[in-house]
């Protein structure tokens, strides 16, 4: 039998050109997979993916469009939460992060009154990183509510890493727990994160529309 021809890929909204996509041939659909400090927005039917430990992902979509994306971030561990829009310089990582996504849905066209969030992640996997879980989601649930913005569903917390797969154009979410790891990429991963983040400049304001 002769093996069915992937389609191409769909060309990625400018700007997301650097993001890795891939095509799964079980779901029949390209997949876009977002590392720590990385972000996607898609308008074609794609699927996004990320593994979170002490990190949060946003899913944020227009419900009524189908215009939505992801982010993959993390407040540096020294974050005070006290005022995320001004003098915390480090909780600005995640209020940038944030209004990245935001806005980038907007220019998509997106409209603010018909946008939904779906949270994930902030879990205590390591004690390194055993405080700044539980700053992200208190970071995220601030910003939520100052924002004026709706978390229709999330899954917070917990010991546990796990998988994210996102479809913005239906608003589903699958959420796997990593029960065992056998490597420790994810550990590895979100420490090197959290050292950039720690080293690099805070991102200026992004003006929301």
């Amino acid at each position: 039998m002769q093996k069915a021809a992937i389609p191409e890929c769909p060309p990625a909204l400018p700007g997301f050109g650097h993001i890795k996509r891939y095509w799964d041939p079980s779901r029949k659909l390209y997949v876009a997979k977002l590392l720590p400090g990385e972000y996607y927005i898609t308008l074609r039917g794609e699927m996004i993916t990320t593994v979170l430990g002490s990190c949060i992902s946003a899913c944020i979509r227009d419900r009524k469009l189908g215009i939505g994306g992801m982010n993959h971030f993390m407040l540096p561990d020294s974050a005070q939460l006290d005022d995320w829009g001004g003098s915390s310089s480090s909780a600005r990582y995640g209020s940038y992060a944030m209004e990245q996504l935001i806005n980038e849905v907007l220019k998509a066209g997106g409209r603010r009154e018909n946008l939904e969030v779906k949270a994930f992640g902030g879990g205590a996997i390591v004690s390194k990183l055993s405080s700044v879980g539980r700053k992200n989601i208190a970071f995220l649930r601030e910003f939520l509510q100052i924002e004026g913005l709706q978390l229709v569903s999330e899954d917070l917390g917990s010991p546990y890493p796990r998988k994210v797969n996102f479809f913005p154009d239906s608003g589903r979410a699958q959420v796997k727990k990593l029960r065992s790891m056998h490597n420790d990429t994810i550990v590895e991963r979100e420490n090197q994160y959290l050292e950039e983040l720690v080293e690099a400049p805070v991102q200026g304001d992004v003006e929301l529309f």
